[in-house]
């Protein structure tokens, strides 16, 4: 394997297990019995093909933090003040529906939930992150994409990933889109995937934290 093979299969590869693994539940299983394993997978894909490209010491962790509250604040808002998620542009046959597939068994379930706080807060942050800004944003400039700085700025790379990121968020694309601008900005003024994933962390921390509080199962899609 090259050394660009190498970074290619470091950056990529714990979302592709992650994301892949997810697919394999809804399609196959219909169900997130099978998250702790997803889980699993992701940290194996972490350990074997990411470690050389991960810094979990961001530049402005305090900033990095309320950026992570913001984007939260971002997430719930449009439900809370406003309840138009049902239109059609948010819920049709391509995008799927404002609701959640845990079964009511796993939401009584508190070890099932603690994987799934932990999960969404630690391993979707790295492997998102890693994917989306630290390679997918250099690779639609060069790719050859190690060549290119973190942070690098072109409107294709930005809008791109903020538009791929917004589509992988379902139903929730307009907050999803929201969301990837904010971290696309942050990426560019820190220069920093530690700060990023730190940023992210928070939000799906805080995200975490609402969900389970208040039973609102749909952001847990």
């Amino acid at each position: 394997m090259t050394d660009g093979q190498r970074a290619t299969a470091g950056y990529v590869a714990p979302f592709l297990a992650f994301v892949g693994f997810m697919a394999l539940e809804k399609s196959v299983f219909h169900s997130q019995h099978l998250y702790p394993l997803r889980c699993l997978v992701t940290v194996l894909a972490i350990v074997l093909f990411s470690r050389p490209y991960l810094s979990f010491r961001p530049s402005r962790p305090a900033s990095s933090m309320a950026i992570g509250i913001a984007v939260f604040a971002i997430w719930i808002a449009p439900d809370a003040l406003f309840g138009y998620r049902h239109h059609w542009l948010f819920e049709n046959q391509l995008l799927g529906t404002s609701q959640s597939t845990l079964a009511p068994g796993d939401q009584a379930d508190f070890l099932f939930l603690a994987c799934r706080a932990l999960g969404s807060t630690i391993l979707v942050p790295i492997a998102e992150e890693l994917f989306w800004r630290g390679w997918l944003m250099r690779w639609l400039i060069l790719p050859d994409f190690t060549k290119v700085a973190l942070g690098t700025f072109t409107p294709l790379a930005f809008w791109g990933v903020a538009l791929l990121f917004a589509s992988e968020h379902g139903s929730y694309w307009e907050v999803g889109l929201a969301a990837g601008i904010v971290y696309n900005w942050w990426m560019l003024r820190t220069r920093s995937l530690a700060d990023c994933m730190l940023a992210h962390a928070v939000t799906n921390g805080a995200l975490s934290a609402y969900v389970m509080t208040t039973g609102a199962w749909r952001y847990w899609l």
